[in-house]
């Protein structure tokens, strides 16, 4: 089956309806319902509760408190390097923006400006730079982490689709990661400024930051901008930014000249948080 064929029942199904039901049942508390559906989710995907800050299944009161548990202190040792991986995962696409143009998979591309919600000024500071590509699956850890320290500068809620991001759909819809409904935070660092995107997807009932809370919902149909210049927010590399309510998809932009990507770093292979990305 072609990929376009595997992702047409997308095009078809409510996904905004299925998302909105999605996120009221993982953040209802619902007892022993939750705690099944919960125990059936970790044997489904294997999911390693030894890793978990608190490895008791009956303890989460939601589906949400489950999905997004810290990990025991020391799970994910930060690796001396100037950048470093931000989530557990797998690797979807990473290298060099080509002016302005990023690879998505074999036949698709979208421009920085799209993925941005539109600021071409913004956009521009990463022309010919660097860019990474970084896939959640339900089975991992669901923190995102500073690939190094910065500066908190803006933050753009980018309404859009929300359409599937696994590696089938990637490859069967165009313009995927500039698509769909996306959080984009903007950074100063010692290196220049980088971009994090949170992308979202199909049954991701939200996205939220640590200076912000949740920024969705409310879902509107336009961009929302907040700009920090006028406080300190500052984090630290391998300190925690942001999570999602059910797994999606990590976009990074780095200007021209910044970032050297690790040599052994491959397209679908699975990464963990804290390990080098780069030079």
């Amino acid at each position: 089956m072609s990929d376009f064929l595997a992702v047409l029942p997308q095009y078809l199904m409510p996904k905004q309806l299925l998302t909105i039901l999605a996120g009221k049942f993982a953040s209802a508390r619902l007892g022993s319902l939750t705690t099944s559906v919960i125990r059936r989710f970790v044997a489904r995907y294997q999911v390693n509760m030894q890793e978990a800050a608190n490895p008791d299944i009956a303890s989460y009161a939601s589906f949400n408190e489950f999905f997004t548990r810290p990990l025991r202190e020391g799970a994910r040792p930060l690796t001396n390097a100037k950048f470093i991986c931000p989530v557990d995962g797998a690797i979807s696409q990473f290298g060099n923006i080509e002016r302005d143009s990023i690879f998505q998979a074999k036949g698709h591309s979208y421009t920085t400006t799209a993925l941005v919600g539109g600021d071409a000024e913004l956009a521009a500071q990463f022309n010919d730079g660097s860019f990474a590509t970084l896939y959640l699956s339900p089975k991992d850890y669901h923190r995102i982490h500073m690939p190094c320290a910065g500066r908190l500068r803006r933050m753009i809620y980018v309404p859009g689709d929300l359409f599937s991001v696994n590696p089938t759909t990637a490859r069967g819809v165009p313009g995927l990661f500039a698509r769909n409904e996306r959080v984009v935070c903007v950074f100063d660092s010692e290196f220049g400024q980088f971009v994090l995107t949170l992308v979202g997807a199909t049954i991701v009932g939200s996205m939220a930051t640590v200076w912000h809370g949740m920024v969705n919902p409310p879902r509107s149909g336009s961009v929302r901008e907040w700009r920090y210049d006028d406080q300190q927010i500052t984090l630290q590399q391998g300190e925690e930014m942001g999570r999602f309510l059910l797994g999606s998809t990590v976009v990074m932009l780095f200007p021209k000249n910044t970032l050297s990507f690790n040599p052994a770093w491959q397209p679908t292979q699975a990464i963990r948080m804290g390990e080098a990305m780069g030079s």
